[in-house]
């Protein structure tokens, strides 16, 4: 049924009749003008109805679909707008009363398809709101050709947030762990009561808490489908979610609840309980593409409001440019895409408290609307600046998938990065890779040569060994090649250059001599990651040997290849034990984390200098040579108040050669009271001393490293 929806809004405008001027302040709007609100976008609740806005320059007209369930493939109703009445420039605006929260509902324009010149309007299909709140159902089948995507919820924002607000956390005193929301807790070895959710997350927060991390960094939480657009399930299912259909919207599958926007509210509760226990939440935004694919892919929303505006586009608007390696690219850095990306993280810090974003591919954002790179790029500036974005931490993947690498340059000083450099070089330097120990320096120390010469600090470097995008840490040590033969691609996705070795055996092994290496050299990393300058990431399950089974591109496994297989953390309770005690040393120690860069100078005349560095001989580094050992010696932090207790200097001893090797302690630091931290050559509990009470080292500074093994002393600054 088609109902004009102007009948609404017969009630006159005229003045009353008794106006007089001295009473104009007096007057109160009358209800019949709400229609007029033009902004802002989206399904706006307002007393007695909703407002439905949308942004189409080239639309001919524009409908409402209205449902009456989740499962009705037809709507019920059909709200015209009228273009005289309720178009305010490209801006598209109807207020519709008796409407409340729950009301499900698509967009419909009218308008031109001419591929030739980027139009693809379609006046049957039915068309996510791009502002939507939360999405209901899935795709149902297209029986008369017809694509019906999910459905559009009108959503309250009221929330009881008892208290909560942003926990501000320096970024330099950041520890993320990385992780899927669903692989978390899906496995039924995770015993809790609602498995894959956002509130089986909350069950496993004393988890995080005892780990000690202090942010959780998701993996996309925007609405993005499983089905395909025909409701069908497609032989690789999107379990990662890389593939956005609802900016502003959390994922419906992740909800216990089943009625249409309880996401929202199970979302909110997630957030509110991780803020209770200390832990921030970063989410990992994906505004370099969409679900719509290319042109050979269905109209879902964009593509049928404004194709030409929403979408980077070449040949003259018929084909699609496609940066991010999935079909399409969104068009950031025209205006009013610009402004739906900065409304959409407003949204989510000020209406979920989220307190962090991670971009997917951000080279995208650098891109101009022809795809070429530019300096200053505005959407960039604009995150970067926009006010109430301030306090929030910003941090970019920065690079895409058309060969963009901006490591190092991709922005201003409120952006931080995925340094990719130190991934591959502290990969390489344990691999024993020659030629590796200065590059390996300069990742320890915080990356200089990359963010130093832009003038920004160390905590702009994230570091990460692993990530969601590669090998977990065990299979990094477990296999040469990737095994990504689940995935149904003869095992050609994913990357080929891992720098990972299996010393010996590929994938699992009852060796104890290759096990051995294995558990040394996860221990290395781990060591090497927490300890570094800059912000170390650990992926989920990481510090208790979670495999994918060689899998480095897990987008399609939502089963036991992904899901974090809880009976590890038990089995490798050891691991965590030394995971927990390095997490716990760099929150208490400000001299690993430090928020300026080394210079080789000393905090204080006649001490040591904040860094210094030397030959397993103790003397002098041959940076051109091919050792694969190294010492450094990083001088205590001065205490910033008087009464605050002293730091420690902190004495490292790195060996990646496969056969043992002594060390001797420089003659500089003989004189300080060394205490063992960690020897990763040693058996559990030896491996590490978490109240920092280990031996001395020997009398005369002699020391044995085992092969392939990170030994850690510390020593209390008593100036």
């Amino acid at each position: 049924m088609s109902v004009d929806a102007n009948r609404w809004y017969a009630q006159s405008a005229e003045l009353p009749s008794a106006y007089h001027p001295d009473q104009a302040m007096m007057l109160q709007p009358t209800a019949a003008l709400r229609f007029a609100h033009p902004l802002p976008y989206g399904a706006i609740l307002h007393e007695g109805g909703v407002q439905f806005v949308v942004f189409s320059r080239s639309a001919t007209a524009m409908r409402v679909l209205l449902y009456d369930s989740v499962d009705q493939p037809d709507p019920a109703q059909v709200i015209d707008f009228d273009p005289d009445l309720n178009r305010w420039g490209d801006v598209w605006s109807v207020f519709v009363p008796g409407l409340g929260p729950g009301t499900l509902y698509h967009f419909q324009a009218d308008g031109p398809y001419e591929p030739h010149r980027g139009h693809r309007f379609d006046p049957q299909a039915r068309l996510i709101d791009p502002y939507a709140k939360a999405l209901a159902g899935e795709f149902m089948p297209a029986e008369d050709g017809i694509i019906r995507p999910p459905k559009c919820v009108v959503v309250s924002d009221e929330f009881d947030w008892q208290g909560d607000r942003h926990l501000r956390r320096p970024l330099s005193e950041t520890i993320i762990y990385e992780m899927h929301v669903r692989g978390f807790t899906r496995s039924p070895t995770s015993g809790v009561q609602h498995p894959g959710t956002y509130l089986g997350l909350i069950e496993k927060i004393p988890y995080l808490q005892k780990l000690g991390v202090t942010a959780v960094e998701l993996m996309p939480v925007h609405e993005f489908s499983v089905l395909d657009c025909l409701g069908k399930m497609p032989p690789h299912p999107n379990y990662w979610g890389y593939d956005p259909l609802a900016f502003f919207a959390p994922h419906r599958g992740y909800a216990v609840g089943k009625e249409p926007g309880c996401q929202v509210r199970e979302f909110k509760q997630m957030v509110r309980a991780l803020h209770q226990a200390g832990i921030e939440v970063i989410l990992d935004v994906v505004f370099n593409h969409t679900a719509e694919g290319n042109e050979r892919g269905p109209t879902l929303s964009f593509k049928g409001l404004e194709n030409r505006v929403y979408y980077m586009l070449e040949n003259g608007g018929q084909y699609y440019r496609n940066y991010s390696g999935c079909g399409n690219t969104l068009n950031g850095n025209h205006p009013i895409v610009r402004e739906m990306i900065f409304h959409c993280l407003r949204y989510w810090v000020h209406n979920y408290h989220i307190d962090g974003f991670r971009f997917d591919l951000a080279s995208i954002l650098s891109r101009d609307r022809e795809g070429n790179l530019v300096p200053n790029p505005p959407v960039v500036e604009t995150i970067a600046e926009d006010p109430l974005l301030s306090d929030t931490k910003i941090i970019a993947e920065a690079w895409d998938a058309a060969g963009a690498y901006q490591v190092g340059t991709f922005a201003s000083m409120r952006w931080a990065e995925w340094n990719g450099r130190y991934r591959d070089d502290v990969r390489r330097f344990w691999r024993g890779d020659p030629h590796t120990i200065g590059s390996l320096a300069t990742r320890l120390a915080g990356s200089s040569d990359l963010y130093q010469p832009g003038g920004r600090r160390p905590y702009h470097s994230i570091n990460f060994v692993t990530s969601h995008d590669g090998f977990t840490l065990n299979d990094l040590v477990s296999y040469n090649h990737k095994h990504n033969e689940a995935n149904g691609e003869n095992n050609r996705d994913g990357e080929n250059n891992n720098f990972s070795y299996n010393y010996g055996v590929e994938g699992p092994t009852r060796l104890e001599s290759i096990e051995r290496v294995r558990s040394q050299q996860i221990r290395n990393f781990l060591a090497m990651l927490l300890l570094s300058q800059g912000v170390p990431m650990l992926l989920f399950g990481d510090e208790c040997r979670r495999t994918q089974q060689g899998n480095n591109n897990a987008y399609c496994q939502d089963n036991e290849i992904s899901w974090f297989d809880w009976k590890l953390a038990d089995k490798h309770k050891n691991l965590r034990r030394f995971c927990e005690a390095l997490i716990a040393f760099r929150k208490a120690e400000p001299t690993v984390r430090q928020t300026n860069f080394l210079s080789g100078r000393p905090f204080r005349p006649g001490g040591l200098p904040d860094v210094s560095w030397y030959s397993a001989s103790g003397g002098p580094v041959d940076w051109s040579g091919n050792s694969h050992s190294l010492t450094c010696i990083l001088a205590a932090v001065p205490p910033r108040e008087p009464l605050e207790p002293p730091n420690h200097h902190i004495m490292l001893m790195l060996h990646a050669g496969a056969d043992a090797q002594r060390f001797v302690v420089p003659e500089v630091a003989r004189h300080l009271p060394w205490r063992l931290f960690i020897n990763t050559g040693l058996r559990p509990p030896r491996d590490v001393y978490p109240a920092l009470d280990g031996p001395s080292p020997p009398a005369d500074g002699i020391i044995d490293l085992e092969g392939r093994s990170l030994v850690c002393y510390v020593a209390r600054d008593e100036l």
